[in-house]
C-alpha cells in the first residue's frame, strides 16, 4: 500500500493541510498514522466528509433553527 504525507493530500482532496491535520487528529481519515511530526495517510483513503454540507441535520429547517420559527409566541 502506498502512503502520502498530509501535505501531499492537499492537491487531490482540495482542502488545506491544516484541515487534513485536523481530520487526522479527529480520526476521520482511516489508516492515518503519525510518524514524528508528520501524518502519513494511505493513498487509497477516502476524503473525509464535509459535515457542513450534510443535508440530514436535525435542525435543517428554514434558517437552521429547527421548529423555532413555527412556534406560536
Amino acid at each position: 500500500m502506498d502512503d502520502m504525507s498530509a501535505v501531499k493530500a492537499v492537491a487531490p482532496w482540495g482542502i488545506s493541510a491544516r484541515m487534513i491535520n485536523y481530520h487526522c487528529v479527529d480520526r476521520r481519515i482511516l489508516g492515518a498514522q503519525k510518524v514524528g511530526a508528520t501524518w502519513i495517510i494511505p493513498k487509497d483513503a477516502p476524503r473525509p466528509e464535509d459535515r457542513r454540507k450534510k443535508g440530514n441535520r436535525k435542525n435543517s429547517g428554514p434558517g437552521g433553527h429547527g421548529d423555532a420559527q413555527t412556534k406560536d409566541i
